[in-house]
């Protein structure tokens, strides 16, 4: 890298976490090496229109709003997408939640033959389902916690006896959530049978699918993940919540009552054991780049459960990511540098691909 590469970073977008998306950009901004990059900030609006320059800078500056922006059609996406990303040699996608973290933006990314920062769409996709999630880390056999779930279809047509069953097995509380979705948007507790319903109807609008999770007395634990192949991870961090649980407004109101507590006061086999199992959910969902996993550590009985893993965490001034890594002895400049050359080094891989048959090669030959 003895050039000064163009970086383009890519917020905002068409999700419920846009507003984060924005927190996170300004961090990854401001923490760039502007001796090393040529930055172009690339904000997405609501809409889904693609903007850069002044337009962009506006978005950061107002919250997410710009001047003179339509409500867009198909080609005027397309139009935008095009004049904006232009030669750019790799892309930071600092976006949250549907339609950024979910393998979408990657797949366009993968589409352009564009490098980019973090989780490809497999893992991308994975990783923010929060139901194929849970289910290849069973089958990767990391411990996971008891979960159900069903269609908003399957809802209205047999709602009363899903909601029997599941409380019957899972008991109270448990927490009803979207199952695409990020930053606890949609999430509710539950501790009366009576409030399960509205619980439903509120995760149901983000999402067709729905999850319902087995509550427990625990500690929320937290790795940050580094690394393409041969990932690292961080020293563990604790989250002490100062909410029923750890909601939207307890990770970014202003007036949060939450503490993080880096590192987390744990035994040594329990901080070898939380980052040996952050480098294994890391791995089951194929990651790259980076990624923060989230455990629970069971009062009762010591045991480390997987919670999530989220394939684009947050990089606001108060996101566990960059300061798991900063007490790690990783400043923030230094973790996107690591990130930049991990997105070429991903890239590099897949172009050594083949891309079909050999040439002389007919269908059906041997």
């Amino acid at each position: 890298m003895n050039k000064q590469l163009a970086v383009g970073v890519v917020f905002g977008g068409r999700s419920g976490e846009h507003e984060i998306s924005l927190r996170s950009a300004a961090t990854i901004l401001s923490a760039l090496d502007p001796e090393k990059y040529h930055v172009i900030p690339i904000g997405i609006t609501r809409s889904g229109v693609w903007v850069a320059g002044p337009a962009a800078t506006e978005m950061l500056s107002l919250g997410g709003q710009v001047g003179g922006i339509e409500s867009p059609s198909p080609a005027r996406i397309l139009a935008s997408l095009s004049s904006v990303l232009g030669e750019l040699d790799v892309v930071i996608p600092v976006l949250h939640g549907t339609y950024g973290e979910d393998g979408t933006i990657q797949g366009l990314f993968e589409m352009m033959d564009i490098p980019y920062v973090g989780c490809g769409v497999l893992a991308s996709a994975a990783g923010m389902d929060k139901i194929v999630m849970k289910q290849l880390f069973r089958q990767a056999g990391l411990p996971v916690v008891e979960f159900r779930w069903f269609t908003s279809h399957a809802w209205t047509t047999e709602g009363d006896a899903l909601q029997s069953d599941i409380l019957r097995q899972l008991g109270l509380p448990v927490f009803v959530k979207p199952a695409n979705l990020g930053s606890s948007v949609g999430i509710t507790r539950v501790d009366d049978p009576a409030d399960f319903a509205a619980a439903v109807a509120l995760a149901a609008q983000y999402d067709r699918r729905i999850i319902v999770e087995k509550g427990y007395d625990v500690r929320e634990i937290e790795v940050s993940v580094l690394g393409n192949d041969q990932p690292e991870a961080s020293v563990p961090g604790e989250i002490i919540s100062g909410a029923a649980f750890y909601d939207y407004a307890d990770k970014y109101s202003p007036d949060s009552q939450s503490q993080l507590v880096i590192p987390a006061p744990l035994a040594p086999e329990q901080i070898e054991d939380v980052r040996r199992l952050a480098v294994r959910a890391f791995q089951a969902i194929d990651g790259a780049g980076l990624a923060r996993v989230d455990f629970f550590l069971l009062r009762q009985t010591n045991t480390l459960m997987v919670n999530e893993i989220n394939t684009m965490p947050g990089f606001t001034r108060i996101s566990m990511y960059p300061k798991l890594w900063e007490a790690s002895g990783w400043s923030l400049p230094a973790v996107l540098d690591r990130l930049i050359e991990l997105a070429f080094a991903r890239h590099a891989e897949k172009s050594r691909l083949a891309r079909g048959l050999p040439l002389g090669t007919g269908a059906g030959q041997s």
